[in-house]
C-alpha cells in the first residue's frame, strides 16, 4: 500500500507536470531536498524553543542566524542543502550532521567496491555513472584511508592463548616500491581456536615468503598472546620447521600433502601421472606410519629409477609429512593439507585479481582486510565434528590443554 493517498499522488504528478518515467527522478530529488530542509528547521525550532517568526515566545538569548550552503550526496544525486544556523553556534543537527556530506551511504559503497579490487579512478567513474555524484579519485582514496586505524587495531588485537591448529600460507601481490613494482608476499595466518572456530589472525606484507619473515610473524603472534600451538599446517617452504620450532618448540609441523603431491607431479609425464598419483595416495592414506613407509618403499621400486628426484623428496621430507599418522581420521582431514587457508586465499584472489598491481603496501592491505571481513563473516559455525576432535586433543595434549579449558 502506498504511503501517499491517491489525491496526494495526483497533486504531485500535476504539480511537477510528470509525463515520463525519468521525470520522476527530478521530482523525488526536489521533494527530498525540501523534506530534509524542513526536518532541519524543525530541529532548530526544538533547539531554540520557538518556531520561526514567533520570537515573542523565545526563552533563550540564542536566535536564528540565516543559512549556510552544504553540498551532499544522496541516492538521488548530488545537490545543495540550506542548513539553518544559530548565533551561538550551539545547534548540532542530527538529520545531516556537521561534517557529513554523504546521505546515500556512499562511503560504504566505495569501501565495498574498493574491497572488490576496483581502483580509485574506476570507483570514481562508477559512482558518477550510478549516482550522479562527483567523487574524485583522491576523495575515494581518503575515504578508504579511514579504515587504516581499524586495520591497525585489528592487526594488533589480543589473540586467544592457544590455537590447536594453525595454518600458514602466502599470497603474492604486486606492489610499488621505490618507483618500481615488485612481487611481494602477503603472509596469512589462520587459526582454529579451542572452541573450534576459525579466524584470520593477521596479514603481514613482506618482501617475499621466507623462513626469516615467518619467524617474525610467529613472534608477533606470541607478543599478541598466543602461548601455544599444537599443530601447524604449512606448505613446502624450506626452513619453515626451523622457524616454528624457534617460536613454538612443542608445536608439531605437518607439511601439506597436497603441495608435496603437486610438486612431485611436476617431474612426471602426463601418461604416467594417473598411476603415479595412485601410488602416492597409498602412502598418505596408509593407516600407520610403518604402513606408509612400506607403501613408500613399494612406490620407490616402481618409480625410483624413472623419477628419482620426486621419490627422494618424500624421503627427505618424511618427518614433517608423517605427522598426520599420529592422529585419527577426524584430525587428519584437518591437517594433511593447507586447503582451509587456501580456500580463504581463493576468496582473497577474487578481490585482488582485478588489480594487477597496488601503489603501496597500505593499498594492498586495505583490499585484503576488506576481503577478510567477508571471509570471516562466513565462518559462523564450528569446525565439523569439533567435539570429537577436542576429545582427542584433551588426551594427546592433556597437560598443555587442561589450563585453557
Amino acid at each position: 500500500m502506498s504511503a501517499l493517498n491517491k489525491e496526494q499522488l495526483e497533486h504531485i504528478i500535476e504539480y511537477y507536470d510528470l509525463k515520463k518515467g525519468e521525470e520522476v527522478h527530478g521530482a523525488l530529488k526536489d521533494m527530498f531536498k525540501g523534506v530534509i530542509e524542513k526536518m532541519l528547521e524543525a530541529e532548530l525550532d526544538e533547539e531554540l524553543g520557538y518556531k520561526k517568526h514567533q520570537s515573542g515566545q523565545k526563552k533563550t538569548s540564542n536566535s536564528r542566524n540565516g543559512r549556510s550552503q552544504k553540498k551532499v550526496s544522496t541516492d538521488l544525486g548530488t545537490f545543495e542543502l540550506e542548513i539553518p544556523r544559530d548565533r551561538d553556534n550551539a545547534f548540532e543537527p542530527q538529520v545531516v550532521k556537521k561534517g557529513q556530506k554523504d546521505l546515500a551511504g556512499l562511503d560504504k559503497k566505495i569501501l565495498a567496491l574498493y574491497g572488490h579490487g576496483m581502483s580509485t579512478r574506476e570507483i570514481s567513474t562508477h559512482i558518477k555513472e550510478l549516482y550522479g555524484a562527483n567523487v574524485s579519485a583522491d576523495t575515494v582514496s581518503r575515504i578508504t584511508d579511514k579504515i587504516l586505524p581499524t586495520i591497525k587495531d585489528w592487526q594488533s588485537r589480543p589473540l586467544k592463548p592457544v590455537y590447536p591448529i594453525l595454518y600458514l600460507d602466502g599470497l603474492n601481490v604486486r606492489v610499488k616500491q621505490n618507483g618500481t613494482y615488485q612481487m611481494k608476499c602477503a603472509h596469512i595466518v589462520m587459526g582454529v581456536d579451542i572452541d573450534g572456530f576459525k579466524d584470520i589472525l593477521g596479514i603481514w606484507i613482506g618482501e617475499s615468503e621466507s623462513a626469516k619473515f615467518w619467524l617474525y610473524v610467529l613472534n608477533e603472534l606470541k607478543n599478541r598472546g598466543v602461548e601455544d600451538v599444537f599443530i601447524a599446517a604449512v606448505d613446502g617452504l624450506t626452513g619453515f620447521k626451523e622457524a616454528i620450532e624457534a617460536a613454538y618448540p612443542k608445536t608439531e609441523v605437518q607439511r601439506c600433502i597436497v603441495h608435496q603431491v603437486r610438486n612431485s607431479c611436476r617431474f612426471v609425464s602426463s601418461k604416467d601421472r594417473k598411476s603415479f598419483c595412485a601410488g602416492l595416495k597409498e602412502i598418505y592414506n596408509a593407516p600407520t606410519e610403518d604402513a606408509g613407509l612400506e607403501a613408500l618403499a613399494r612406490f620407490e621400486e616402481e618409480w625410483g629409477e624413472k623419477y628419482r628426484y620426486a621419490v627422494k623428496s618424500w624421503y627427505s621430507n618424511w618427518e614433517n609429512l608423517a605427522t598426520l599418522f599420529k592422529y585419527p581420521p577426524v584430525i587428519r582431514r584437518l591437517i594433511y593439507t593447507t586447503n582451509p587457508i587456501e580456500s580463504a586465499n581463493r576468496m582473497y584472489r577474487r578481490h585482488t585479481k582485478t588489480r594487477t598491481q597496488f601503489p603501496s603496501d597500505e593499498s594492498a592491505m586495505k583490499v585484503l582486510y576488506l576481503a577478510t571481513e567477508k571471509i570471516v563473516l562466513k565462518w559462523g559455525k564450528r569446525v565439523h565434528n569439533w567435539g570429537e576432535i577436542l576429545s582427542q586433543f584433551t588426551v594427546m595434549f592433556d597437560e598443555r590443554i587442561e589450563r585453557f579449558l
